[in-house]
């Protein structure tokens, strides 16, 4: 008889939905807390320090963001940050990964092992600084792209994925006359959706929520990104940070401005998952060998 089947298989399954539901809702909290207060008036932000639904709805801290200028810039650098950097990464990424699954290549080994070095020592803050700074980075949206351009450890596991996929795929794609880049592209791509789509993910988020970079390489407050822009907003509540002043006669809503920006800044992001769920939960070599 099965466990699930079982008195003990039962309540256990109980149990679990119910811890795991517990974990969820604490996790969805803070979410929803930050969600109300941006559409709660100042008055109402001002007298309740918790709730989780507003008693007067107000859209007043979303029009006060919008209608600067600094915003709307920050939030498009951070997209087209976000979009490039992605596709940066992954090209890299897949395209050092490829050869070194390959047991043939020359210094293979010695390539690997640079790679698990980088892995597990870091260069540091300052060299790091010094290379961006002589290469003439600084100042510059490729200071946020380049020196995160491959992930050592997103390397191995892409490594690990292609040295799994069956040797006879490749063969049969060599007979028929393609080279390796076509092999790469038209043979062992497709069969890599479900990686592709986990580690573009994984890319968005980490560039998407990187604060440390524009805060060290950028100088100019106009590059400034969304996270640059939400550290600001939250620190001093001065909307017109790095951008034109909004109307002077206007006071926006202090607090409700601070949750606003958090949840624009969070949304966007969040939209990739229903779209990339579907691969996540296929197993990557489906469909690689038929028969």
């Amino acid at each position: 008889m099965k466990f699930h089947n079982t008195t003990a298989g039962r309540v256990f399954d109980v149990v679990n939905y119910v811890v795991l539901i517990a974990i969820g809702l604490l996790a969805l909290l803070p979410f929803v807390f930050v969600l109300a207060g941006s559409l709660a008036t100042e008055a109402e932000l001002t007298r309740r320090s918790f709730f989780l639904w507003p008693e007067t709805f107000s859209v007043e801290a979303y029009r006060a963001i919008f209608s600067t200028t600094a915003f709307l810039r920050s939030l498009v650098t951070t997209v087209c940050v976000t979009a490039v950097g992605t596709v940066v990464q992954l090209f890299f990424t897949f395209t050092m990964a490829y050869p070194l699954a390959k047991r043939s290549l020359p210094g293979r080994t010695v390539l690997i092992n640079i790679v698990l070095f980088a892995m597990v020592f870091s260069a540091g803050l300052i060299p790091t600084f010094l290379v961006v700074k002589a290469l003439g980075l600084l100042d510059t949206y490729w200071s946020l792209i380049l020196p995160l351009a491959i992930n050592p450890f997103s390397l191995i596991i892409i490594k690990n994925f292609f040295q799994e996929l069956p040797v006879e795929l490749e063969e049969s794609a060599k007979v028929d006359g393609a080279n390796e880049l076509s092999i790469l592209l038209r043979i062992l791509l497709p069969l890599c959706k479900p990686v592709l789509a986990t580690f573009a993910l994984f890319y968005a988020v980490s560039i998407w929520n990187d604060f440390m970079s524009p805060l060290i390489y950028l100088n100019d407050s106009e590059k400034w990104t969304l996270q640059m822009y939400l550290r600001q907003v939250t620190v001093s509540a001065n909307l017109s940070a790095g951008g034109a002043p909004i109307d002077p006669n206007y006071i926006p809503p202090a607090q409700g401005v601070k949750f606003a920006v958090v949840i624009v800044a969070t949304v966007p992001i969040m939209l990739f998952y229903p779209f990339l769920q579907k691969h996540f939960a296929k197993g990557m070599l489906i469909g690689s060998v038929k028969g």
